[in-house]
């Protein structure tokens, strides 16, 4: 799927009033949501087997394997490119030690040739940013992990 049929759904979208469609081809899920004005895109990749296996023993372990239980994890809901701006020459959307709020961008994920702005699901502090500019990601790694105010 290219970006140009991307924007042939979000046209038909626009054109007949739907608020959602999701469309499955090949092993890719594209789903598309319309919240008021905007339109959010969520793309997922099947996750391998290894990574299927390791979100399970996450999953059995507890939120963190580094046995801080004090810490919320903001995890990538889809493969792609992780950026921590932007654009190169812009500062990063968050850095260690910044307070942030529900909803505040995080960070941008690269998928398809779309740009996705990971939002925060909690209130805090930022403690760890576990993922370099630039570097590939996968669905369900853990990006950043968060005091809670």
């Amino acid at each position: 799927m290219n970006l140009k049929e991307i924007k042939e759904m979000i046209s038909l979208m626009n054109e007949n009033g739907l608020m959602e469609l999701e469309l499955e081809r090949d092993g890719l899920k594209i789903r598309l949501k319309k919240n008021g004005a905007d339109i959010q895109q969520q793309i997922v990749a099947p996750p391998s087997s290894q990574l299927q296996a390791e979100l399970q023993m996450q999953k059995e372990e507890g939120p963190l394997k580094s046995g801080r239980q004090d810490l919320t994890e903001i995890k990538s809901p889809m493969v792609g490119t992780f950026y921590r701006a932007p654009s190169p020459d812009s500062a990063p959307f968050v850095d260690m030690g910044s307070e942030i709020q529900t909803g505040q961008v995080v960070c941008i994920i690269e998928a398809m040739k779309l740009m996705n702005e990971i939002k925060s699901e909690v209130n805090g502090r930022i403690k760890e940013i576990l993922v370099e500019n630039g570097h590939p990601i996968e669905f369900g790694q853990v990006l950043f992990r968060v005091e809670p105010f």
